[in-house]
């Protein structure tokens, strides 16, 4: 199963696609699982029709492609998610900024995740260069991102918005033995997202090609975990 768990549509600030149009080019580039993923400070006071539109236009393509409704969640001060703001209606959330020395996370994921009662991913981060600026054991921390069902996602975004970079860590990743066998051996769940903000700006063979890299080198994905505990609405 081809996945893209992180994208945008029109309600991210920065985003112009309807949910629809998006879906629709996924399902003819070949994804069969797709997480569509908007900023908070892009949906704000929008949270129920911004669902209602996912939801709905997921049912109606609910043969041809698995869509999840999901949010990414910004940590720092000026975009930051309400005071005590819940998550239980989403499928699942990615959160940045874990290497922001703004965010009110302030380095702690685990304690963050479960404040907002939501799956959660570690969006577009260097994880084992954050893990060694805190001194953190690594086998440890990726044990316990595991056993808290907290996955982690190899961001293989190149496109005109994100200036056709890519990301250092998610390359150094594909040639790290060492690190691979730490996130295998920890259990640590992986997922692909290419952060696209244009439908016509994709590249299908970078998410294909980290999708067959996960499943010929043996990585635990998120990809069953996310559809058994989809929200039934």
């Amino acid at each position: 199963m081809i996945m893209d768990l992180h994208s945008h549509t029109k309600y991210s600030n920065c985003g112009i696609d309807e949910p629809e149009d998006l879906i629709l080019a996924r399902i003819e580039q070949g994804i069969d699982l797709l997480g569509v993923t908007d900023h908070n400070h892009g949906i704000l006071c929008r949270d129920e029709q911004y669902q209602e539109e996912i939801r709905a236009t997921a049912k109606k393509y609910a043969d041809k492609i698995k869509v999840l409704c999901g949010i990414e969640i910004c940590t720092q001060p000026d975009y930051r998610l309400p005071e005590g703001k819940k998550l239980s209606n989403y499928d699942y959330c990615l959160i940045e900024n874990l290497f922001d020395p703004t965010s009110h996370m302030r380095g702690d994921l685990l304690s963050y995740v479960k404040k907002l009662d939501c799956n959660a991913g570690i969006a577009h981060t260097d994880l084992f260069s954050f893990m060694k600026s805190q001194g953190l054991d690594e086998y440890e921390y990726l044990k316990n991102l595991s056993e808290n069902n907290v996955f982690w996602e190899l961001n293989v975004s190149f496109d005109k918005i994100h200036g056709y970079r890519e990301h250092a860590y998610v390359k150094e990743f594909f040639e790290n033995a060492k690190q691979q066998d730490l996130v295998k051996r920890a259990g640590l769940m992986v997922s692909v997202g290419f952060d696209g903000h244009r439908r016509y700006d994709y590249d299908i063979n970078r998410v294909m090609g980290a999708n067959l890299f996960l499943k010929e080198n043996g990585f635990k994905t998120p990809i069953q975990y996310l559809i058994d505990n989809k929200k039934r609405t």
